[in-house]
C-alpha cells in the first residue's frame, strides 16, 4: 500500500467584518432554513449574461474537482513514464493536497482585502500555467513542483470564485438554483475526473489529463475579465495574519503527517511531530481567533450546535467516500488487474447514483427535514460502506457497482443537508461564516481522508506481509480493513450528529 494518494460563497453579506475566508457550498444555503417541509419557489429567468457567468464560475469549480482525481488511476503510468519509485508516487498527490488544503482560508480571506475577481483571475492563471508544465514535466521534481503550483492555483480559486458566485446572483431562488448548479457540477466533477483519467491514460498518456486541465483553464481566463465583476468585503480592512499564518501552518503539519503515514506508518518521528505541531498550532489557532476583531473563522458561529454539529457530518462524509474512491480503485487495479478505462467506467456508476442523491436530495429534506436527511444519509452511507470490508478479487467490481455506488446516493444526500443544516437558523449577516466553514469542511475532508485510511490500510498490508502472505493477498486485506473502518465511522459520527442536533433542538425548545 506504497501507493499513489490523490484527491478531488461568499462573504454573503458583506457588512460582516468577519466574512468567510471561503464559501463553496455544495448545496442552496438559505438564510434560515427550518427543519419542516420546504415549499420551493420557482427561481426568475436568467439573463444571458448571467447563464455566462454561472456557466464560467462552475467550469472553473468543475475544474478543480475532476483535479482532485483525475490522477488516481494515471499515477502508475506516471511512475514508470518518470521513473518515481513506489515509495514517492503518493508525492503526486500529496504535492497538490498540501497547498490546496493549507492555503483555502488563507486565500479566502485575502480576496475579501484585495479583490475576490483579481485574486480568482490569479488563480486561474497559476492553476492554467501548472498544469502546462505538469504536462510537459519530464522529471519528478518539475511535476511535484507543477503539482503544488496546481494547488495553490486551487486555493485562490475555490473560496473567490464561490464568493463571485453568490454575490453575482440576488438573495433566493435565483441564487439557490445557481448554488444548486454549482454543487452538482463539483461532485460530477470528482467522479468525472476518475471517468477521464482512466480513457485519457489509456487512449493518450497521463500526460492528456494534464492537458485537460490547461484547456480548461483557459476556456475561463478567456471569460472571467469580461464576465465577472469585482467583489470584495469594504469593511474588512485587515488581514488577520497571526491567525492565518498558525492555520496554514496547523493544516500544511496534519496534512503531511497523514500523507506520510500512509506510506511508513505513525511511529516515524516526522509524521508524529507533524501531527503534534498541527494540533498545537490548531490549539493556538483557536485562542487568537478568540481575540481578534477581524478573525478568519468566527468562533461565535462555530458555538451553535447546528453549525459545528453539520459541518462534523460533511467533513466526514467527503473523507470517507474519497476513500471508498480510492481504495477501490487500487483495488480493481493492482489486486484484479482492470485497466484504467473500465475502473473508471465503474465509478462512473457510482458517480451517476451520486447525482441522483443530489437531486433527490432537496425533495428528502422537503418531505423529512434536514436533520433527518442528514442523518439518514449518513447512515446509509455507512451501512453500505461497513460491508466493503469483505470485498475480494472475485467480488470487487459487482460491489463497487452496487453497494458503493448506493452508498453514494446517501453521500450526495447527506452532502446537500449538511449544507442546510450548518447555515440554518442563522441571520443574515452571519452567512457567509457558516458557508465558509462549509467550504472549509468540504476541502479538508478530501485532502485528509484518503491519506487517514490509505495509512490504516497500509499497516494492516504490511501486518500481512511480515506474517508471510502474498503482496496480492497482503494489499487485499489492507483494503478491506481500510473499507470496513471507512463504514463504521461514518455510522460512528452519523450517531453523534444525531445526538448533536437533538440535544440542540431540546436546547430551543425550552
Amino acid at each position: 500500500m506504497t501507493d499513489v494518494l490523490d484527491r478531488s460563497s461568499s462573504a454573503r453579506n458583506d457588512d460582516d467584518a468577519a466574512a468567510t475566508a471561503a464559501t463553496a457550498a455544495t448545496t442552496p444555503t438559505p438564510a434560515v432554513t427550518p427543519d419542516y417541509p420546504i415549499q420551493a419557489q420557482p427561481a426568475p429567468r436568467m439573463s444571458t449574461r448571467a447563464k455566462l457567468v454561472l456557466f464560467l464560475l462552475c467550469a472553473a469549480n468543475f475544474m478543480v474537482a475532476v483535479d482532485f482525481s483525475i490522477l488516481n488511476i494515471a499515477v502508475p503510468s506516471i511512475g514508470k513514464d518518470l521513473g518515481i519509485s513506489e515509495a514517492n508516487l503518493q508525492w503526486v498527490s500529496t504535492a497538490f493536497a498540501l497547498p490546496s488544503g493549507g492555503f483555502l482560508l488563507l486565500s479566502g480571506r485575502i480576496g475579501d482585502l484585495a479583490g475576490r475577481k483579481k485574486v480568482f483571475v490569479s488563480g486561474t492563471v497559476v492553476f492554467t500555467v501548472a498544469s502546462l508544465i505538469a504536462a510537459l514535466a519530464w522529471i519528478p521534481a518539475v511535476l511535484l513542483a507543477a503539482r503544488a503550483l496546481q494547488g495553490v492555483g486551487a486555493a485562490m480559486i475555490v473560496p473567490t470564485g464561490m464568493a463571485l458566485l453568490t454575490t453575482s446572483f440576488p438573495e433566493g431562488p435565483q441564487r439557490e438554483r445557481a448554488l444548486g448548479i454549482n454543487g452538482t457540477l463539483m461532485t460530477v466533477g470528482f467522479t468525472a475526473g476518475m471517468v477521464l483519467g482512466g480513457v485519457l491514460t489509456q487512449a493518450f498518456t497521463w500526460r492528456s489529463t494534464m492537458v485537460l486541465n490547461t484547456v480548461l483553464g483557459a476556456v475561463v481566463l478567456v471569460g472571467a475579465p469580461r464576465l465577472l465583476t469585482e467583489s470584495r468585503n469594504p469593511h474588512s480592512t485587515k488581514l488577520d495574519i497571526p491567525g492565518a499564518v498558525t492555520v496554514t501552518t496547523a493544516l500544511l503539519a496534519l496534512i503531511y503527517a497523514l500523507s506520510t503515514a500512509a506510506q511508513v506508518g505513525f511511529g516515524r518521528a516526522d509524521v508524529v511531530g507533524g501531527l503534534v505541531a498541527g494540533v498545537v498550532l490548531m490549539a493556538a489557532f483557536v485562542t487568537i481567533e478568540s481575540r481578534t476583531a477581524e478573525p478568519l473563522v468566527s468562533l461565535r458561529i462555530l458555538r451553535r450546535r447546528s453549525v459545528a454539529v453539520g459541518n462534523l457530518g460533511g467533513l466526514v462524509t467527503f473523507a470517507t467516500m474519497s476513500s471508498v474512491v480510492f481504495l477501490g480503485t487500487l483495488l480493481l487495479q493492482q489486486v484484479n488487474g482492470m485497466s484504467p478505462t473500465l475502473t473508471g467506467l465503474v465509478f462512473g456508476v457510482m458517480g451517476t447514483a451520486a447525482a441522483v442523491g443530489g437531486v433527490l436530495a432537496p425533495k428528502l429534506i422537503g418531505r423529512f427535514g434536514t436533520r433527518a436527511t442528514l442523518i439518514g444519509g449518513l447512515v446509509w452511507q455507512g451501512l453500505l460502506t461497513a460491508p466493503l470490508a469483505l470485498v475480494g478479487p472475485s467480488t470487487a467490481t459487482i460491489l463497487l457497482l452496487t453497494v458503493a455506488s448506493a452508498a453514494a446516493f446517501g453521500h450526495l444526500a447527506a452532502i446537500v443537508a449538511y449544507g442546510v443544516t450548518a447555515t440554518s437558523g442563522l441571520s443574515d449577516s452571519e452567512q457567509g461564516l457558516a458557508t465558509g466553514l462549509v467550504t472549509t469542511s468540504q476541502q479538508v475532508g478530501l485532502t485528509i481522508g484518503i491519506p487517514l485510511f490509505s495509512a490504516l490500510a497500509s499497516a494492516r498490508s504490511d501486518s500481512l506481509k511480515a506474517a508471510g502472505h502474498t503482496a496480492k493477498d497482503a494489499l487485499t486485506g489492507g483494503i478491506q480493513l481500510g473499507l470496513g473502518a471507512d463504514g463504521l465511522v461514518v455510522l460512528a459520527v452519523a450517531a453523534l450528529v444525531w445526538l448533536g442536533l437533538r440535544t440542540s433542538r431540546k436546547t430551543r425548545t425550552q
